[in-house]
């Protein structure tokens, strides 16, 4: 249990550092969200900060999957030439 502590102009709490770890909350970037009767902090999603990880994880676990005929068609246009702009 803790209380609201003044900073300043703000106020702010301080939170034992076995609830940081449990909660996942070192070192990474809060959001706080007001919900009915209280405030939720959690961290923020930052999904693109392992997109290049994922990447090499998909490329080394499907080495035989060629992707040439998916560029190919999002690069044709020949189905736009029936089409009146």
């Amino acid at each position: 249990m803790t209380t609201l502590t003044p900073i300043g102009n703000s106020q702010g709490i301080r939170i034992p550092k076995p609830l940081i770890k449990q909660a996942q909350l070192e070192n990474v970037q809060l959001e706080l969200i007001v919900i009915d009767r209280g405030l939720l902090i959690r961290p923020v999603k930052q999904s693109r900060s392992t997109w290049s990880q994922n990447i090499d994880q998909v490329m080394l676990t499907n080495k035989s999957i060629k992707d040439e005929a998916i560029l190919d068609d999002l690069l044709n246009d020949n189905d736009l030439e029936e089409w009146e702009w």
